[in-house]
């Protein structure tokens, strides 16, 4: 009953023309119905969200078209804006194939596309790690067909296990990257246990025991950086400090169940925005 008044509301907003939600690139509107029931979401007189969450449930944009999914291949990115600073993390899900975390106390958290499958897209999820009220004012679509290439760095066969094993990227294979370039992993989540329950990378300057400045949002209080088990891509976009010392140390990467196949280094090739 309450997700009806919720879209009925959104709809009597959207067809008086009043909404402050018109841009067609807005998907606030979306966002309506949560994955937990012991969770709430309303909009409020000022057409924000106000979402009471539970620790990992989830503020859900449900995309489906005919009850498809829909491509957002021409799109860059998805961005969040919050009324006010967070009080607990948060993760950024797309179609349960890749996220982005942010920590608390941000007032706006971006979701990268960057070249990653987007072209079925049923659900993005907002999803806080810890219970906590979260106003939400709005989300945004970013145009764009930026071009990526992607060249292999490292290939094998690494299982993390628990923290046992570990590789190196040497600075040589690193020498082209350049600022905003992204270094990719790509991987399988070891289930191979029920025991295992949850996923993770860590990747410090090799050598040193500093972290990559590009994740820093993800990360944990140990610096690791979470990811799902249906994921197969990791990403960490590069700062210039990172290009700095990885182009000097390297970077040495291991983690917590998590099997390693390939690292390739993203380059941006062209940007061209959609009108």
């Amino acid at each position: 009953m309450n997700r009806l008044l919720i879209i009925l509301i959104a709809f009597l907003i959207v067809s008086c023309g009043g909404s402050k939600h018109g841009d067609r690139n807005d998907v606030t509107m979306k966002f309506n119905s949560t994955w937990n029931i012991y969770e709430k979401c309303t909009f409020d007189d000022e057409e924000n969200i106000v979402y009471n969450a539970v620790a990992w449930g989830g503020l859900v944009g449900n995309f489906l078209e005919n009850n498809m999914p829909v491509d957002l291949s021409g799109y860059e990115s998805v961005t969040f804006q919050f009324a006010q600073p967070l009080s607990a993390p948060v993760q950024v899900v797309v179609a349960n194939r890749f996220k982005t975390v942010g920590k608390k106390g941000l007032t706006s958290l971006t979701c990268h596309f960057d070249g990653q499958d987007v072209t079925a897209v049923n659900e993005i999820v907002l999803q806080p790690q810890d219970s906590c009220n979260i106003i939400v004012k709005n989300v945004y679509l970013t145009p764009g067909t930026t071009k990526w290439a992607s060249t292999p760095i490292w290939e094998g066969d690494c299982h993390f296990g628990s923290w046992s094993k570990g590789f190196v990227i040497k600075p040589e294979d690193v020498a082209t990257a350049k600022e905003g370039d992204k270094i990719e992993f790509i991987f399988k989540a070891d289930q191979s246990s029920s025991d295992i329950t949850y996923w993770l990378f860590k990747t410090v300057y090799n050598t040193t025991p500093e972290t990559l400045e590009g994740n820093d949002s993800e990360l944990n209080e140990w610096g690791c950086a979470s990811v799902s088990s249906e994921a197969t891509a990791y990403r960490i976009s590069l700062t210039a400090n990172d290009i700095k010392n990885i182009q000097k140390f390297g970077i040495f990467v291991n983690g917590y169940y998590v099997n390693v196949s390939r690292v390739n280094l993203i380059h941006k090739l062209d940007s061209h925005p959609i009108q």
